[in-house]
Protein backbone atom coordinates (compact mmCIF):
# COMPACT_ATOMS: atom_id res chain seq x y z
CA UNK A 1 0.00 0.00 0.00
CA UNK A 2 1.16 3.57 -0.75
CA UNK A 3 1.86 5.39 1.73
CA UNK A 4 1.67 9.33 2.24
CA UNK A 5 3.83 11.46 4.23
CA UNK A 6 2.42 14.49 6.21
CA UNK A 7 3.71 16.62 3.89
CA UNK A 8 1.95 15.22 0.66
CA UNK A 9 -1.12 14.63 2.70
CA UNK A 10 -1.42 18.54 4.09
CA UNK A 11 -0.68 19.70 0.38
CA UNK A 12 -3.86 17.25 -0.96
CA UNK A 13 -5.85 18.95 1.52
CA UNK A 14 -5.15 22.23 0.53
CA UNK A 15 -5.29 22.83 -3.28
CA UNK A 16 -6.86 26.61 -2.65
CA UNK A 17 -4.88 28.80 -0.65
CA UNK A 18 -4.01 32.84 -0.49
CA UNK A 19 -0.93 33.51 -1.44
CA UNK A 20 0.27 36.89 0.86
CA UNK A 21 1.04 39.95 -1.17
CA UNK A 22 2.57 43.32 0.25
CA UNK A 23 0.41 46.08 0.76
CA UNK A 24 2.45 49.15 2.32
CA UNK A 25 -0.13 49.86 5.02
CA UNK A 26 -0.99 48.42 8.37
CA UNK A 27 -4.45 49.45 8.84
CA UNK A 28 -7.40 47.32 8.66
CA UNK A 29 -8.58 46.57 4.90
CA UNK A 30 -12.53 45.94 4.21
CA UNK A 31 -13.06 46.76 0.74
CA UNK A 32 -11.47 44.75 -2.57
CA UNK A 33 -12.76 45.09 -6.18
CA UNK A 34 -11.18 42.76 -8.58
CA UNK A 35 -11.39 43.98 -12.26
CA UNK A 36 -9.21 41.78 -13.97
CA UNK A 37 -5.74 39.81 -12.84
CA UNK A 38 -3.85 42.83 -13.37
CA UNK A 39 -6.39 46.17 -11.69
CA UNK A 40 -7.34 45.22 -8.41
CA UNK A 41 -8.79 48.04 -5.85
CA UNK A 42 -8.44 47.88 -2.46
CA UNK A 43 -9.84 50.16 1.48
CA UNK A 44 -9.83 50.52 4.49
CA UNK A 45 -9.79 52.85 7.62
CA UNK A 46 -8.08 55.77 7.87
CA UNK A 47 -9.21 57.01 4.69
CA UNK A 48 -7.05 54.81 3.05
CA UNK A 49 -7.08 53.90 -1.07
CA UNK A 50 -5.11 51.14 -2.84
CA UNK A 51 -5.23 50.22 -6.41
CA UNK A 52 -2.53 47.43 -8.27
CA UNK A 53 -1.94 47.71 -12.10
CA UNK A 54 0.45 44.94 -12.07
CA UNK A 55 -0.86 41.80 -10.65
CA UNK A 56 -0.52 42.86 -7.22
CA UNK A 57 3.16 43.23 -7.35
CA UNK A 58 2.98 47.06 -6.54
CA UNK A 59 0.72 48.56 -4.86
CA UNK A 60 0.06 52.31 -4.51
CA UNK A 61 -1.52 53.76 -1.55
CA UNK A 62 -2.98 57.29 -0.42
CA UNK A 63 -5.14 58.64 2.12
CA UNK A 64 -8.03 60.37 0.62
CA UNK A 65 -7.75 64.34 1.40
CA UNK A 66 -10.27 65.13 4.21
CA UNK A 67 -10.70 61.56 5.46
CA UNK A 68 -8.07 60.31 7.47
CA UNK A 69 -11.04 59.78 10.19
CA UNK A 70 -13.31 57.83 8.28
CA UNK A 71 -13.53 53.79 7.21
CA UNK A 72 -13.85 53.23 3.77
CA UNK A 73 -15.80 49.65 3.73
CA UNK A 74 -16.71 49.20 -0.15
CA UNK A 75 -14.85 50.03 -3.13
CA UNK A 76 -15.99 49.47 -6.56
CA UNK A 77 -13.73 49.52 -9.61
CA UNK A 78 -14.71 50.77 -12.83
CA UNK A 79 -11.13 50.31 -14.60
CA UNK A 80 -7.89 50.91 -13.66
CA UNK A 81 -8.13 54.90 -13.26
CA UNK A 82 -11.57 55.02 -12.04
CA UNK A 83 -13.21 53.95 -8.51
CA UNK A 84 -16.09 54.72 -6.19
CA UNK A 85 -15.38 54.66 -2.71
CA UNK A 86 -17.73 54.22 0.40
CA UNK A 87 -17.25 55.30 3.99
CA UNK A 88 -19.52 54.08 7.02
CA UNK A 89 -20.15 55.70 10.24
CA UNK A 90 -22.97 57.62 11.71
CA UNK A 91 -23.91 61.19 10.27
CA UNK A 92 -21.52 62.70 7.99
CA UNK A 93 -18.95 60.26 8.39
CA UNK A 94 -20.40 58.04 5.79
CA UNK A 95 -19.07 59.62 2.22
CA UNK A 96 -19.12 58.56 -1.29
CA UNK A 97 -15.78 59.75 -3.00
CA UNK A 98 -14.65 58.67 -7.08
CA UNK A 99 -11.71 59.13 -9.01
CA UNK A 100 -11.06 59.23 -12.13
CA UNK A 101 -7.05 59.36 -12.29
CA UNK A 102 -5.96 56.20 -10.46
CA UNK A 103 -6.62 58.07 -7.09
CA UNK A 104 -4.13 61.32 -7.64
CA UNK A 105 -6.95 62.77 -7.20
CA UNK A 106 -10.93 61.68 -5.39
CA UNK A 107 -13.85 63.62 -5.54
CA UNK A 108 -16.41 63.34 -2.63
CA UNK A 109 -19.81 63.08 -4.31
CA UNK A 110 -22.29 62.59 -1.43
CA UNK A 111 -22.09 63.20 2.10
CA UNK A 112 -25.13 61.72 4.60
CA UNK A 113 -26.77 64.59 6.17
CA UNK A 114 -28.77 62.58 8.57
CA UNK A 115 -27.46 62.20 12.36
CA UNK A 116 -29.18 58.97 12.36
CA UNK A 117 -27.94 57.66 9.17
CA UNK A 118 -25.00 54.96 8.36
CA UNK A 119 -24.25 53.50 5.29
CA UNK A 120 -23.31 49.85 4.70
CA UNK A 121 -22.15 49.09 1.06
CA UNK A 122 -22.56 50.22 -2.30
CA UNK A 123 -23.22 48.01 -5.66
CA UNK A 124 -23.08 49.33 -9.52
CA UNK A 125 -25.02 47.74 -12.77
CA UNK A 126 -22.57 50.07 -14.76
CA UNK A 127 -20.24 52.98 -14.70
CA UNK A 128 -23.16 54.97 -14.46
CA UNK A 129 -26.16 53.44 -11.96
CA UNK A 130 -25.56 52.78 -9.08
CA UNK A 131 -27.14 51.97 -5.28
CA UNK A 132 -26.85 52.60 -1.46
CA UNK A 133 -27.93 50.52 1.15
CA UNK A 134 -27.78 52.74 4.64
CA UNK A 135 -29.27 51.05 7.94
CA UNK A 136 -32.63 51.96 8.73
CA UNK A 137 -33.52 55.26 9.93
CA UNK A 138 -37.46 56.32 11.26
CA UNK A 139 -38.07 52.12 10.38
CA UNK A 140 -37.07 52.56 6.79
CA UNK A 141 -33.88 51.01 5.05
CA UNK A 142 -31.91 53.59 3.18
CA UNK A 143 -31.87 53.20 -0.44
CA UNK A 144 -30.12 56.05 -2.53
CA UNK A 145 -29.36 55.46 -6.21
CA UNK A 146 -27.97 57.13 -9.47
CA UNK A 147 -27.85 57.37 -12.96
CA UNK A 148 -24.86 59.60 -13.89
CA UNK A 149 -21.88 58.09 -12.30
CA UNK A 150 -22.66 59.73 -8.92
CA UNK A 151 -22.90 63.12 -9.93
CA UNK A 152 -26.38 63.40 -8.21
CA UNK A 153 -27.77 61.18 -5.71
CA UNK A 154 -31.28 60.26 -4.93
CA UNK A 155 -32.88 59.23 -2.40
CA UNK A 156 -35.56 56.39 -2.75
CA UNK A 157 -38.75 55.41 -1.35
CA UNK A 158 -36.50 52.17 1.11
CA UNK A 159 -38.51 49.06 2.48
CA UNK A 160 -39.54 49.05 5.92
CA UNK A 161 -37.36 47.30 8.87
CA UNK A 162 -38.40 44.96 11.60
CA UNK A 163 -37.35 46.11 15.35
CA UNK A 164 -33.60 45.29 16.01
CA UNK A 165 -32.78 45.03 12.02
CA UNK A 166 -30.11 46.66 10.51
CA UNK A 167 -27.24 45.83 7.80
CA UNK A 168 -24.04 45.33 8.62
CA UNK A 169 -20.66 47.10 7.23
CA UNK A 170 -18.19 43.79 7.28
CA UNK A 171 -17.20 43.31 3.84
CA UNK A 172 -19.28 45.98 0.95
CA UNK A 173 -21.26 43.29 -0.13
CA UNK A 174 -24.22 43.32 2.05
CA UNK A 175 -25.78 44.37 -1.31
CA UNK A 176 -25.24 43.01 -4.21
CA UNK A 177 -26.27 44.07 -8.07
CA UNK A 178 -26.37 41.47 -11.12
CA UNK A 179 -27.63 42.10 -14.83
CA UNK A 180 -29.07 45.53 -15.89
CA UNK A 181 -31.60 45.75 -12.55
CA UNK A 182 -31.66 42.82 -10.30
CA UNK A 183 -30.39 43.85 -6.95
CA UNK A 184 -30.69 42.06 -3.31
CA UNK A 185 -29.39 43.17 0.15
CA UNK A 186 -29.35 41.13 3.27
CA UNK A 187 -29.61 42.14 7.02
CA UNK A 188 -28.81 41.44 10.68
CA UNK A 189 -29.80 41.91 14.59
CA UNK A 190 -32.65 40.24 16.25
CA UNK A 191 -35.14 41.20 13.59
CA UNK A 192 -33.17 40.46 10.63
CA UNK A 193 -31.62 37.55 9.05
CA UNK A 194 -33.73 38.46 5.90
CA UNK A 195 -32.91 39.23 2.43
CA UNK A 196 -34.72 41.97 0.26
CA UNK A 197 -34.90 41.81 -3.69
CA UNK A 198 -35.19 44.43 -6.64
CA UNK A 199 -36.27 43.82 -10.15
CA UNK A 200 -36.06 47.57 -10.58
CA UNK A 201 -32.91 49.17 -9.47
CA UNK A 202 -33.93 49.91 -5.97
CA UNK A 203 -37.45 51.14 -6.66
CA UNK A 204 -39.88 48.73 -5.03
CA UNK A 205 -38.66 45.70 -2.87
CA UNK A 206 -39.66 42.10 -1.84
CA UNK A 207 -38.18 40.29 1.38
CA UNK A 208 -37.92 36.71 2.38
CA UNK A 209 -36.13 34.89 5.61
CA UNK A 210 -33.66 32.85 5.75
CA UNK A 211 -32.03 30.43 8.27
CA UNK A 212 -29.12 32.02 9.37
CA UNK A 213 -29.08 33.16 12.93
CA UNK A 214 -30.51 36.35 13.69
CA UNK A 215 -29.70 36.11 17.96
CA UNK A 216 -28.03 38.88 18.80
CA UNK A 217 -27.31 42.21 17.22
CA UNK A 218 -23.87 40.86 16.88
CA UNK A 219 -25.44 38.11 14.23
CA UNK A 220 -26.83 37.85 10.88
CA UNK A 221 -26.13 37.82 7.20
CA UNK A 222 -23.15 39.53 6.07
CA UNK A 223 -22.67 38.89 2.74
CA UNK A 224 -24.26 37.72 -0.66
CA UNK A 225 -23.25 36.33 -3.73
CA UNK A 226 -25.22 35.86 -6.94
CA UNK A 227 -23.95 33.40 -9.66
CA UNK A 228 -26.61 34.42 -11.47
CA UNK A 229 -30.30 35.91 -11.52
CA UNK A 230 -31.26 32.33 -10.00
CA UNK A 231 -28.65 30.92 -7.51
CA UNK A 232 -27.12 32.63 -4.81
CA UNK A 233 -25.34 32.04 -1.35
CA UNK A 234 -25.75 34.29 1.52
CA UNK A 235 -23.04 33.78 4.77
CA UNK A 236 -22.90 35.17 8.55
CA UNK A 237 -23.08 34.12 11.94
CA UNK A 238 -22.31 36.10 14.74
CA UNK A 239 -19.03 38.27 14.87
CA UNK A 240 -18.31 37.57 18.28
CA UNK A 241 -18.30 33.76 17.91
CA UNK A 242 -15.65 33.90 14.88
CA UNK A 243 -15.25 30.14 14.99
CA UNK A 244 -18.79 28.90 15.53
CA UNK A 245 -20.61 27.92 12.27
CA UNK A 246 -23.39 27.93 13.68
CA UNK A 247 -26.45 28.48 10.65
CA UNK A 248 -24.12 30.80 8.74
CA UNK A 249 -24.72 29.68 5.70
CA UNK A 250 -28.30 29.36 3.22
CA UNK A 251 -28.73 29.08 -0.70
CA UNK A 252 -31.29 29.75 -2.97
CA UNK A 253 -32.23 28.79 -6.89
CA UNK A 254 -35.17 30.64 -7.51
CA UNK A 255 -33.27 34.00 -7.02
CA UNK A 256 -33.76 34.91 -3.58
CA UNK A 257 -37.71 33.52 -2.94
CA UNK A 258 -36.70 30.93 -0.58
CA UNK A 259 -33.69 30.22 1.23
CA UNK A 260 -32.30 26.71 2.82
CA UNK A 261 -29.83 25.57 5.00
CA UNK A 262 -26.98 22.88 3.12
CA UNK A 263 -27.10 19.63 4.80
CA UNK A 264 -23.53 18.86 3.35
CA UNK A 265 -21.81 21.06 5.76
CA UNK A 266 -21.28 24.97 6.80
CA UNK A 267 -17.97 26.71 6.61
CA UNK A 268 -16.10 26.90 9.78
CA UNK A 269 -17.21 29.89 11.67
CA UNK A 270 -18.40 33.44 11.35
CA UNK A 271 -17.90 34.27 7.59
CA UNK A 272 -18.05 38.17 6.52
CA UNK A 273 -17.81 37.88 2.69
CA UNK A 274 -18.43 35.61 0.17
CA UNK A 275 -18.27 35.52 -3.64
CA UNK A 276 -18.80 33.22 -6.73
CA UNK A 277 -16.14 32.01 -9.20
CA UNK A 278 -17.70 30.94 -12.01
CA UNK A 279 -14.58 29.88 -14.10
CA UNK A 280 -13.80 27.58 -11.55
CA UNK A 281 -17.48 26.75 -10.64
CA UNK A 282 -16.46 27.46 -7.05
CA UNK A 283 -17.78 29.72 -4.39
CA UNK A 284 -14.62 30.97 -1.97
CA UNK A 285 -16.30 32.59 1.68
CA UNK A 286 -14.05 34.67 4.06
CA UNK A 287 -13.55 35.79 7.77
CA UNK A 288 -12.06 36.28 10.95
CA UNK A 289 -11.19 32.32 11.40
CA UNK A 290 -10.69 31.03 8.00
CA UNK A 291 -11.73 30.77 4.33
CA UNK A 292 -13.70 27.71 2.97
CA UNK A 293 -14.48 26.80 -1.12
CA UNK A 294 -17.75 25.21 -1.93
CA UNK A 295 -17.30 23.55 -5.87
CA UNK A 296 -21.26 22.18 -5.45
CA UNK A 297 -23.35 25.27 -5.52
CA UNK A 298 -22.86 26.51 -1.80
CA UNK A 299 -24.28 22.99 -1.00
CA UNK A 300 -21.03 21.63 1.29
CA UNK A 301 -17.90 23.57 2.27
CA UNK A 302 -13.91 22.95 2.86
CA UNK A 303 -11.98 24.89 4.73
CA UNK A 304 -8.48 25.58 3.12
CA UNK A 305 -7.08 28.88 5.03
CA UNK A 306 -7.10 29.72 8.89
CA UNK A 307 -5.87 33.29 8.45
CA UNK A 308 -8.29 36.58 8.91
CA UNK A 309 -9.69 38.31 6.49
CA UNK A 310 -12.93 40.46 5.75
CA UNK A 311 -13.53 40.81 2.40
CA UNK A 312 -13.00 39.17 -1.24
CA UNK A 313 -13.17 39.86 -4.45
CA UNK A 314 -12.64 37.50 -8.07
CA UNK A 315 -12.44 39.34 -11.47
CA UNK A 316 -14.49 37.98 -14.46
CA UNK A 317 -11.12 36.05 -15.35
CA UNK A 318 -11.54 34.27 -12.28
CA UNK A 319 -8.37 36.13 -10.55
CA UNK A 320 -9.40 36.74 -6.75
CA UNK A 321 -7.89 38.45 -3.45
CA UNK A 322 -8.79 39.07 -0.31
CA UNK A 323 -8.26 41.85 2.07
CA UNK A 324 -7.94 42.53 5.90
CA UNK A 325 -6.82 43.32 9.50
CA UNK A 326 -2.98 45.41 9.51
CA UNK A 327 -3.25 45.73 5.97
CA UNK A 328 -3.47 42.23 5.14
CA UNK A 329 -3.64 41.36 1.34
CA UNK A 330 -3.86 38.17 -0.39
CA UNK A 331 -3.90 36.58 -4.10
CA UNK A 332 -6.32 33.49 -4.75
CA UNK A 333 -4.71 29.84 -5.83
CA UNK A 334 -6.52 27.31 -7.03
CA UNK A 335 -4.37 24.41 -7.94
CA UNK A 336 -6.80 21.62 -8.49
Amino acid sequence: MKVLLPAMLAGLASAQSWIPHESGVSVSLRGVSALSRNVIWASGADGTALVSKDAGASWRSGKVPGASALDFRDVHAVDDRTAYLLSSGPGDKSRIYKTTDAGAHWTLQFTNADPQGFFDAFGFWDSRRGIVLGDPVSGTFAILTTQDGGAHWTKQHGPPALPGEGAFAASGTCIIVIGKHESWFATGGPGGARVFHSNDRGISWTVSSTPLRNDAASAGIFSLGFSDALHGVAVGGNYTKAADGTRNVAVTTDGGKTWSDPRGGHPGGYRSAVACVPSRRAWITVGTSGSDISTDGGGSWKSFDASAYHAVSFAPDGSGWAVGPGGKIAEFRDNR
